[in-house]
């Protein structure tokens, strides 16, 4: 792994300064850029002694591949949680817990918008497996923006014998499934819930669909027959949300 990554994008970088401001090696600003957002972004590394330079839009694009908005940091490498850590995470939950999991889930732009929307709906964690998953890059950083800061992301060696203790531990395990026979909004998620969301075009994997409490889908009326990924997981997500707040 290399010793420093960038990352990039208003909301990212500004995301870094200021709730990891210690990770956040340099920034620089592209020359030209003189928006209140970015005099915050300034202002935000000056009060945590970053350096802050200027460079040419040219060298900016050369650094980095994406939309960049003229501002890019360099950084320490990211931090994906540990197994350990979800069990911390539901010893703090002070409401009943709401976790996504993404079951081979492998475009960043994806795991970035599930990530965005997990914090978004007040989840306590994302969890993906460490093979065959994305992970935290400046392309998930981008699209989360700024949620892949505070989110925690927990990647764990084995999803099924994670979910199997999640079970033991009374959260009900909610799967999404196109050929489910029960829709979304007829299972209750205002207790203890994991939803589990599958990869794009193949869904779970059979021992994540065996593991589930229940199977849902959700009802298509038009002439597609399913959503992406990150469309689907909003909808699901705030689903709980609104039978949370109703109840």
């Amino acid at each position: 792994m290399s010793q420093w990554e960038m990352v990039y994008g208003i909301h990212a970088v500004e995301a870094l300064l200021r709730y990891h401001p210690k990770r956040v090696k340099q920034l620089w600003i592209a020359e030209g850029r003189q928006e209140p957002r970015v005099h915050t972004l300034v202002s935000l590394a000056e009060a945590a002694r970053v350096p802050v330079d200027t460079q040419s839009r040219q060298v900016l694009d050369e650094q980095v591949e994406g939309v960049h908005q003229g501002v890019v940091a360099q950084v320490s490498p990211s931090q994906i949680w540990g197994e350990t850590m979800l069990e911390e995470l539901l010893e703090r939950a002070e409401t009943p817990p709401l976790l996504l999991v993404l079951d081979g889930v492998t475009d960043p732009h994806n795991l970035g918008a599930c990530l965005r929307t997990a914090d978004a709906a007040g989840a306590q964690a994302v969890i993906i497996p460490k093979d065959k998953s994305a992970t935290l890059n400046a392309t998930v950083r981008k699209v989360a923006c700024g949620a892949a800061e505070v989110m925690p992301l927990v990647a764990v060696t084995n999803l099924a014998r994670t979910l199997e203790k999640l079970k033991k531990r009374g959260l009900w395990i909610v799967g999404t499934a196109g050929e489910a026979e029960q829709d979304l909004y007829n299972v209750d998620m205002t207790g203890p819930t994991v939803l589990v969301m599958g990869a794009e075009g193949k869904g779970m994997r059979r021992l994540t669909r065996e593991l589930c409490d229940y199977l849902v889908r959700l009802p298509m009326g038009g002439s597609v027959s399913s959503l992406n990924v990150s469309v689907a997981t909003g909808v699901c997500l705030f689903e709980a949300v609104r039978q949370r707040r109703s109840r």
